[in-house]
């Protein structure tokens, strides 16, 4: 068997914000935000992006649906360049990727009802006659769960609870069949009880319209349930990529092992048995990362190598790691 093509190839991915500076010829300061980015995303699978606040991976999947234009590098989606589209041809990409935002509330048009919001994308994307939409948002209420959907048609998103309110924003996200949905932390705003279930409509989704996913994440339990394989960011790099499954099995980068080790295991008796792992200092600035690896200052295997030579990410056990002790 072939392996999977695939459908999103990022390289080289950069994006510098300005930061200040520049007056009374001091020099400008830049907040690097995404450096040097490269990964696949492989057609069918759920490719999770995971690491701590500020890590880049938000800003990382909003480059990746050209949401905000790059400092450099590209992005190729089902082999378009889509920073070299023009404007007009950038419509003709956005039915077939979408994107679910974090706050379902923030992310919707409080004036606007479930019809109003649904009906928008068939509007501006379709020719459909007037009862054609209504059945097709009728259709889109169904799939994620929203029953009976005359209950909604009508109602305002603060008349919905959290989960109710980011199954209209999925339902807006698949109307129009996408290829490609990136979910940037679609549950951490909701209640733990209704977690699973959106986790669990997401995966049926996936099975059932053969989405591919980019997902945005800090909360390794998540990225455990619904992960095909693992990107870890740190400072705005990838240090670690592959298999999910082998990363939990086995974390090769010290960050990663980090991050792992902080995660809550349910049995007391294996828990005891754990040595976390405790890492000392705050994540440096972007505005100014530090020579070499930039994990070395809270890293405590880092040599003076690390702090000299930035790592590349090179091929190990069946992944790419970005660290000098595998080199």
């Amino acid at each position: 068997m072939s392996p999977p093509e695939a459908l999103v190839q990022v390289r080289e991915l950069t994006k510098y914000f300005p930061s200040g500076g520049g007056l009374f010829g001091t020099p400008r300061l830049f907040l690097r935000a995404v450096e040097n980015v490269s990964f696949d995303v492989l057609k069918g699978e759920t490719l999770t992006l995971v690491g701590e606040s500020g890590s880049g991976k938000t800003t990382t999947a909003r480059l990746v649906l050209r949401l905000i234009e790059p400092t450099s590098g590209t992005v190729l989606f089902n082999g378009q360049d889509l920073f070299k589209l023009a404007e007009d041809e950038m419509r003709l990409i956005r039915p077939r990727a979408q994107i679910v935002f974090q706050d379902p509330l923030a992310s919707l048009n409080p004036r606007k009802t479930v019809m109003k919001t649904l009906e928008q994308p068939f509007k501006v994307h379709t020719s459909f006659s007037n009862k054609e939409i209504r059945d097709g948002v009728v259709d889109l209420l169904e799939q994620v769960g929203l029953t009976p959907p005359e209950r909604f048609l009508d109602r305002f998103p603060h008349e919905l609870s959290g989960g109710e309110r980011q199954r209209v924003c999925i339902a807006r996200a698949i109307a129009l069949k996408p290829m490609f949905v990136v979910s940037d932390e679609p549950v951490s705003a909701l209640d733990v009880s209704i977690r699973g279930q959106i986790l669990n409509l997401l995966k049926n989704l996936q099975e059932d319209l053969g989405i591919t996913y980019l997902y945005i994440t800090h909360d390794l339990s998540v990225a455990r349930s619904i992960s095909s394989r693992l990107a870890v960011m740190y400072l705005g790099k990838i240090v670690e990529i592959g298999d999910a499954s082998e990363i939990f099995r086995l974390a090769l980068h010290p960050y990663t092992q980090a991050l792992l080790s902080a995660v809550p295991i349910p049995n007391p008796e294996v828990a005891k048995t754990k040595k976390p792992i405790t890492l000392t200092g705050e994540p440096p600035s972007p505005i100014n990362p530090p020579q070499g690896c930039r994990f070395h200052p809270r890293c405590s295997s880092a040599s003076e190598k690390c702090r000299r030579e930035e790592p590349s990410l090179i091929k190990r056990e069946k992944r790419l790691v970005a660290c000098h002790l595998y080199a």
